[in-house]
């Protein structure tokens, strides 16, 4: 945003910092109109139509209450991994072990799903203070849904890409296919314990899954509700492209995930050009990848490639299969409850029977 322009609060988010402040304030929102404090509670949602959220970097100020509202939302799926770990074969492969340090939040972790990148850039004139929020984009076509050999992640016909941790061995095939490498794998939980300590896997891959569990209700994802300036919005895919396109016209601005990776489900429209923000948070060191601080680049079709398309047509007939055998010896192992939990409380593991056929698997 323009520097002048900070800090503008919405009707809407007047009305949650009303809720966020204290006994008085809270009984002055409860007297106003119910409909109003409820609005920002629903999702809208069209038939056959993917949900995307659409990110107005213009209004975004970078107070960290969806990164809060994530952790919140989200505390319960997080792994209580079991040490001391194995000790892998080769050694080469290393563990991952972040649950000593559950209080990053520069970064995604298994314990951290989003987190805020923050670049000044100059444009035309002036100068732009641009936050961030950084999370799974939830690809159309998600190359770490058709490349897991295991079938432990998928699409849903909601657009929502999960991994389901009952399944999942940590492989981390789904970060290195990603190309901005979101998932974060922790150690020392999931089914490769039981299986080959060893030899096989090595923990559970985590990432965003878009608060599942709330949309499942009807309910916006905690980050959604939770901001106070209403950066973010989410409905139906076409609408939401729409609003990007007249957004980005309003303010002669620019998106970014429409087109990237063959289109996403996470669109961003800022004031600046997405070169200019990727180059000034690399310059100001915010980007490696690899190390859970994604970048903004102009993805080509990951899927596209005629390796990555060969791949796939392999691994199809046969990840549902591999699915459903890791499930079954989860089943054999009494691992019912997972050590990560990525079902809502009481609801179980998620089951890749309810997942879009075209979404494929990850790892």
């Amino acid at each position: 945003m323009k520097d002048e322009h900070k800090g503008g609060l919405s009707r809407r988010g007047f009305l949650k910092a009303l809720g966020l402040g204290g006994a008085s304030l809270a009984a002055s929102a409860a007297a106003l109109p119910a409909r109003a404090l409820a609005a920002q509670e629903e999702v809208r949602t069209l038939p056959g139509q993917e949900l995307a959220t659409l990110h107005d970097l213009s209004r975004c100020v970078g107070c960290g209450a969806c990164v809060e509202a994530c952790r919140e939302s989200n505390g319960f799926k997080y792994p209580e991994p079991q040490k001391p770990f194995p000790e892998m074969y080769p050694p080469r492969v290393k563990a991952e072990d972040w649950s000593e340090k559950r209080d990053v939040d520069d970064r995604l972790t298994p314990y951290n799903w989003l987190f805020l990148q923050s670049a000044e850039v100059e444009q035309d004139g002036e100068t732009y203070e641009i936050n961030i929020p950084r999370r799974c984009m939830h690809c159309q076509n998600p190359p770490c849904a058709n490349l897991c050999p295991w079938g432990a992640a998928g699409r849903e016909k909601n657009g929502i890409v999960r991994i389901n941790d009952q399944v999942c061995l940590g492989g981390s095939k789904c970060k290195s296919v990603c190309p901005w490498h979101i998932p974060q794998r922790q150690t020392g939980v999931g089914l490769y314990l039981d299986i080959l300590p060893r030899f096989a896997g090595n923990g559970v891959m985590y990432k965003c899954d878009r608060c599942h569990q709330l949309v499942a209700e009807g309910q916006a994802p905690a980050c959604v509700s939770a901001c106070p300036y209403d950066v973010q919005t989410i409905g139906p895919r076409e609408e939401i492209v729409q609003k990007a396109h007249e957004l980005a016209e309003s303010m002669n601005g620019y998106i970014y995930g429409e087109h990237e990776n063959g289109g996403t489900n996470t669109l961003y429209v800022s004031p600046v050009p997405f070169d200019k923000l990727h180059a000034a948070l690399k310059d100001s060191q915010q980007i490696d990848s690899k190390k859970g601080r994604p970048g903004l680049e102009p993805f080509p079709d990951m899927m596209s490639a005629e390796e990555n398309m060969a791949e796939a047509a392999l691994i199809a007939p046969f990840a549902g299969i591999a699915a459903g055998l890791v499930a079954a010896g989860r089943a054999m192992f009494g691992r019912g409850e997972a050590s990560g939990r990525s079902g809502a409380p009481g609801e179980g593991p998620a089951n890749n029977e309810s997942r879009d056929k075209e979404g494929g698997h990850e790892d």
